[in-house]
């Protein structure tokens, strides 16, 4: 329970650092949204009396305080760029995109890597061997957003079944919804689902050749179950650790699909953001995002804990 609790107070902390850098980077950086609402044409005098407006001439600390404030209240505040709408409404319309987005993904990628893993864990150094090695190197080099360039190619312009910017909503059409996901999931999924299947093979390969294993077999266990009952469980701590930096990354990653795509996402949202100088929605959007991968890596180290606790108790996970 005390490592649990740890864990938790180290997310708290890392989360308020990146509110503090977030705040402190966009407040010190050349040129604010002042600026880029009164255009080039406003003179000095306007731009002043914007910024006392926009309350940009105060303290910056009092500014933390009070963002801070609304933050954890749930009012993020308004945003400059989208005519005054609320930061909170705008997340909510494109958070539930982008989780749907992540966790297709994240499903292909389980899907993918412990299905290919376990039925191809039985003969090492074979062709199938072989086939599943070349796969590795070639998911974990290749980017995403190549991939979901080359499903657009494929699927798009010969097929004629993905076409960028034809987003239909959930509470529109559920399969709908689901179509235009696919491929941008699969994109996502393909890399890390070869990283995944690299770890978690190498760990499988590493715990059949271990003298418990020998004397299971010795025993007359059959393959299958020895996988079941012995392998799988030692196998799984570090590829759940390498799962909880999968789930960072498949978030940040997603960023640039969605913009791929033309899904009306976190990723597109906090792009237009960046592109108007809409700071505060800008803040917002990278607490949300540091808050999902903060979540999922502390929920990652949770895990390895409770499926092994006596790592924690040999001292290797402070």
């Amino acid at each position: 329970m005390s490592y649990i609790l740890k864990r938790i107070i180290t997310a708290v902390i890392t989360l308020f650092l990146v509110s503090v850098l977030c705040f402190l980077i966009f407040s010190v950086v050349k040129g604010d949204p002042a600026s880029n609402l009164g255009g080039i044409w406003v003179s000095s005098e306007q731009l002043t009396e914007i910024r006392e407006e926009m309350g940009l001439n105060r303290n910056i600390f009092i500014r933390y305080g009070e963002w801070l404030s609304r933050f954890l209240s749930g009012d993020p505040g308004i945003s400059y760029s989208f005519r005054g709408e609320s930061i909170s409404s705008l997340v909510m319309r494109s958070l539930p995109v982008s989780i749907s987005l992540a966790t297709l993904s994240l499903f292909f990628i389980l899907i993918i890597s412990l299905s290919v893993s376990l039925l191809t864990v039985k003969k090492e150094g074979g062709v199938l061997d072989g086939i599943v090695n070349v796969f590795t190197a070639a998911g974990i080099s290749t980017p995403g957003f190549f991939l979901g360039l080359l499903f657009i190619f494929f699927f798009g312009f010969l097929f004629k079944s993905v076409i960028p910017g034809n987003f239909v909503h959930y509470s529109e059409s559920f399969f709908g919804f689901f179509g235009c996901l696919f491929f941008p999931a699969l994109a996502i999924a393909i890399p890390n689902s070869a990283l995944l299947i690299k770890f978690l093979r190498g760990s499988l390969f590493a715990e059949l050749q271990s003298d418990y294993i020998r004397t299971a077999k010795s025993k007359g266990a059959g393959f299958f179950y020895i996988i079941r009952h012995h392998v799988f469980k030692n196998a799984c701590l570090p590829a759940v650790t390498v799962l909880g930096m999968i789930i960072a990354e498949v978030f940040s990653g997603s960023i640039i699909i969605e913009q791929v795509f033309e899904i009306p996402g976190i990723g597109s949202l906090l792009i237009k953001a960046i592109d108007s100088r809409d700071y505060p929605l800008i803040q917002a959007l990278m607490v949300y995002i540091a808050f999902l991968v903060v979540i999922a890596n502390t929920l990652a180290d949770i895990v390895v804990m409770i499926i092994d606790p006596r790592i924690m108790q040999k001292g290797k996970i402070k």
